[in-house]
This record gives structure tokens, sequence and C-alpha cells, in this order.
């Protein structure tokens, strides 16, 4: 779609494929399985069916960072701002102290990665609850925006299923 948007709602953000995402899951568990992940963290809501199906595989919980604040989260939430690159705003992703701590070897998992905002947000979440971050997946990396190889730089292992290395409104190129 215009605006470097993939439109991907017919197997992992509308509609769901379910034996597509558990193979996504399984790959996920296998490329972390001696890592030590306790905890699996994602972000509202395009991320949530990935982390399920990895969380199934690795048995650890899923804790998802909420879009602001809402009445069922108590005052104690770890947050940080972040900028949406497909919805084009900014807000504030939440997540409970009583789901994350100092104990925790987490996993960040989400479905794009396109400047590394939601990333950002989330590995920020992490260390203000000083847990270890075991890395990140996705399942599509926007490879020529340049947030996986910023945070790659910066010695954080990310991991994409598939990363794709430029786009047009009809073609796609992955790289290898």
């Amino acid at each position: 779609m215009p605006g470097d948007i993939l439109k991907v709602d017919c197997f992992l953000n509308h509609c769901l494929d379910v034996p597509f995402l558990m193979e996504m899951g399984e790959e996920i568990a296998r490329l972390y399985e001696n890592e030590g992940v306790n905890k699996i963290v994602t972000i509202e809501t395009s991320g949530i069916p990935i982390a399920f199906a990895a969380a199934q595989f690795l048995k650890v919980p899923v804790v998802f960072a909420k879009k602001d604040k809402s009445g069922d989260i108590s005052d104690r939430v770890y947050s940080a701002r972040v900028e949406s690159f497909t919805r084009k705003n900014v807000y504030d992703a939440v997540v409970s102290k009583e789901y994350l701590g100092s104990n925790d070897n987490v996993l960040l998992i989400d479905d794009f990665l396109a400047k590394g905002n939601a990333l950002h947000g989330l590995i920020e979440i992490v260390n203000l609850a000083g847990a270890s971050l075991a890395g990140c997946v996705v399942a599509i990396e926007k490879g020529f925006q340049g947030g996986g190889d910023e945070l790659r730089a910066k010695g954080i292992r990310v991991d994409s299923l598939a990363i794709i290395e430029s786009m047009t409104d009809d073609s796609l190129t992955f790289r290898k």
C-alpha cells in the first residue's frame, strides 16, 4: 500500500492463519530454546498471536503492553512513549509492575519492525523493570527503514522471520 505499508491482514493482523502462526512460534522457540527465556513481552494487538504461539512452545507466559493505561491496571506500571509508524500517532505502552521484574529474562516479540519505535519502547520497559533482555523477534522487518540494523548496531539481538529489503506498490525484495 502507499506509504510503505505492507498489507498482511489475510494472515497476521485481521484474519489469523493459525497453523502458520504456530509454525512461526515453533521457529521462534527453536531460535531461543537455550537462552533461558522465562517471559515473552509484546505490545497489543498484532504481536499477541505471534507471542502466544512462541509461548506455547517455550512454555512461558506472555505479557502484553497495553496502549495507554486502562482502568483495570493499577497505578504501579512501567511506561514508555511509542510513536507508531503505521498509525502515525504517539501512545504510552504500559505494563503492570506485577507482571515484569528483575528476575525475568525477556524475549520481545512484535509483528513488524520498521523504524524500531515499538521495540525501543518495550526495551525501555524491560530496563525500567531491571529485567534481562534475551532478544527481539519480529515476523516481518522492513530492512530498508533501518530500525533492525540500528538495534543490532547497539548489540541487541534481533531475529526477523522475514526481512524486506525493498518494496514498491507491486513488488517485494527479501534480504538474503
